[in-house]
């Protein structure tokens, strides 16, 4: 037994909010779970697939975010409760069936699970999901503790099976990452059956066609179904307050702001002057709800993450309710009292008590700053962001450096996101010069590659991993190879999702849930498609440079090299060492040999240490995982390679 299959009201379980998030599905009776790989909502998907069996679940790591979407959304039209989960930007990726799922609505319970990272901890980008509900026109709710994380998950299926529509559960980082105790509830049973009814007339959203159109009477729909939600947040149980009856101030919130909320008038000691209003149904906002409070205090303060989105929508439901509540001051991130960007926390909410307030207050000692910044500068070794000892990437962006060095035409790399993007780093030897979305640098390429007529004559290569190429990557090589686009891809395979966990993906023969699957091969799917294909083991630096110069010189056509090397970390290659690694002190010069270290200085694996007292390189043996590329990029032999094979 699990913690997400332990049952009974009166068991509390220390819980991850994404954890807390799970089990609330699970007490609302899902049945199917997709998503894709995304720090910070990977562990959802991951916690019901660990009791998928026992629950009778089908849990699934789709191709990408749009796909899991659908899936899902099957799931809802033969009746059963579902869920589809991404973080900030798969929200992006899966808008456009979003858009049309919308219009058409549901019929069994589905919610979309979006985890957001204000501070993009963990991604390229702090994107805000809300406005999505918005300009879709769906309800969203955000859960403000980890309690409310499984609560709130539960009863937005029944919500969503109410209104016959999708439902967008919000959360952030520190929710989803963050623990919390957790009061369990009774788990249903499970025995779910699944039928799809179609045959009744097109209109009838029970029996009828799924679709979006016809627009004018769907979109009406969507309308009154936002209606019913607005009703039913006017007296949500998610929506609380507490603080005095005449506050000074009054603060708006949700989500995780709630906690820095509570814990910075803690902290100021003005529970006695401050209320806040804690808001769990963030669109459509419950209006009468928002008057009760508005009419308690002239002045409102708005705490949210990450763009003023409950601001503004609170701000015109005042101008519309001026007549009755008269005009209020309200602060936040419009008016520079609160960041824009990046995550709240208790001390920026302190900051902006302090100033409406009119009270001194300072979270830390100018001495206690003073030494903080001193140690900083002086005691904590700055550490760049690097590849792990043995990352098959390191490998690959050496010989890419070196094969675009020889070749001498100026060429570049397009990037794409995954552990690769590193690279942009000087420890990956900042080769790749464009980064956006996951198969951007296939697409951007593609265009790159059609610029001769106007004078270009760079080669140009794009890289991208395994996942990523199932992911998006497979339309930009379509497009590329359609339009005889110059370009040379190189398809870093670790075989794994490496960057979120080692999820599988279709390039794998086993599923998330153990059962073998059927592999999808890239290189067949490549030379399908109508591109040069040629297998690399990145580790092998001769080989590979020799490829990758020889599809430089290819200027007709797609060309594309698969770097195929298991992660060093992965569950398969973990603990195994290829090579024996030594260095030979009567060859190792350092500084003197004039390689001027360019295994410690340039190479910059974690697995090799310079040793300034000795004037020569060691090998940190806890950290060397023997994959011997150090070997081959040593100009004078002093680092042997032993194999152990």
């Amino acid at each position: 037994m699990t913690k997400q299959t332990e049952t009974g009201s009166a068991s509390g379980r220390l819980l991850m909010g994404n954890e807390a998030i799970a089990r609330g599905a699970l007490e609302a009776g899902m049945s199917v779970a997709a998503g894709y790989p995304g720090t910070p909502s990977s562990e959802i998907i991951e916690s019901l697939a660990k009791v998928a069996r026992d629950r009778n679940l089908y849990v699934e790591w789709s191709v990408n975010e749009k796909v899991a979407m659908e899936v899902a959304a099957a799931a809802s039209f033969a009746e059963l409760r579902s869920i589809c989960v991404l973080k900030q930007n798969g929200l992006h990726v899966a808008s456009d069936f979003l858009l049309h799922l919308a219009g058409s609505g549901t019929r069994g319970g589905m919610l979309i699970i979006a985890c957001d990272d204000p501070g993009a901890l963990s991604s390229v980008n702090e994107g805000d999901t809300r406005h999505f509900a918005r300009m879709i026109e769906f309800p969203l709710l955000e859960p403000g503790d980890f309690q409310e994380a499984k609560d709130m998950t539960k009863w937005a299926f029944e919500l969503s099976e109410a209104l016959q529509s999708i439902v967008m559960v919000r959360s952030v980082t520190r929710i989803s990452h963050a623990s919390g105790n957790v009061m369990l509830g009774e788990l249903p049973d499970t025995g779910q059956q699944a039928r799809f009814r179609h045959n009744g007339p097109p209109l009838d959203p029970h029996r009828g066609t799924m679709s979006s159109s016809p627009v004018s009477i769907k979109h009406a729909l969507q309308h009154k179904k936002l209606q019913k939600a607005v009703a039913a947040f006017e007296t949500s149980p998610f929506n609380t307050y507490q603080g005095p009856n005449k506050p000074e101030l009054l603060i708006i919130t949700s989500s995780a702001c709630n906690l820095y909320s509570r814990e910075a008038i803690h902290l100021m000691g003005v529970k006695d002057r401050v209320g806040i209003l804690k808001l769990g149904t963030t669109w459509p906002l419950p209006p009468k709800l928002i008057e009760k409070y508005l009419c308690l205090t002239d002045k409102i303060l708005i705490v949210e993450e990450v763009i003023p989105f409950l601001e503004e929508n609170i701000k015109i439901l005042a101008f519309e309710l001026a007549g009755t509540i008269g005009s209020k001051t309200i602060y936040g991130k419009r008016d520079g009292l609160i960041p824009s960007v990046g995550e709240m926390n208790p001390d920026l909410v302190l900051a902006a008590l302090a100033s409406i307030l009119k009270i001194p207050y300072s979270a830390t000692s100018s001495a206690y700053a003073e030494k903080t910044a001193l140690a900083e500068s002086t005691v904590v070794p700055k550490r760049d962001p690097a590849y792990c000892a043995g990352c098959p990437h390191r490998a690959s962006y050496w010989s890419i450096n070196i094969a675009l060095g020889l070749d001498n035409q100026n060429g570049f790399v397009c990037g794409d996101i995954g552990c690769y993007t590193m690279d942009r780093r000087p420890s990956g030897f900042q080769t790749i010069k464009t980064v956006h979305a996951m198969g951007s640098g296939t697409g951007i390429a593609s265009g790159f590659g059609k610029l001769q007529q106007f004078g270009m004559d760079q080669p140009v290569m794009a890289v991208c991993g395994d996942s990523t190429f199932f992911h998006a990557v497979i339309p930009a090589l379509v497009n590329a190879v359609h339009n005889n686009s110059a370009i040379t891809l190189a398809v870093l395979d670790n075989s794994g999702t490496a960057m979120t966990g080692f999820q599988p993906h279709p390039g794998l023969d086993i599923s998330l849930q153990g059962d073998i699957a059927t592999k999808v091969s890239i290189e067949d799917i490549c030379r399908a498609i109508g591109a040069t294909v040629e297998l690399c083991d990145p580790f092998d630096l001769e080989k590979t440079q020799q490829s990758l110069l020889k599809a430089l010189e290819n200027k007709e056509g797609v060309n594309v090299l698969i770097f195929r090397q298991k992660c060093a970390l992965s569950p398969e290659k973990k603990g195994t060492r290829f090579f024996d690694v030594r260095i030979d002190p009567a060859l190792c010069q350092g500084e003197n040999c004039g390689c001027n270290r360019i295994c410690t200085r340039i190479f910059k694996c974690p697995g090799l240490i310079w040793n300034p007292v000795r004037n020569m390189t060691e090998i940190d043996e806890a950290i060397c995982t023997g994959c011997g590329v150090c070997a081959s990029v040593c100009p004078i032999g002093a680092i042997e390679a032993v194999d152990l094979r």
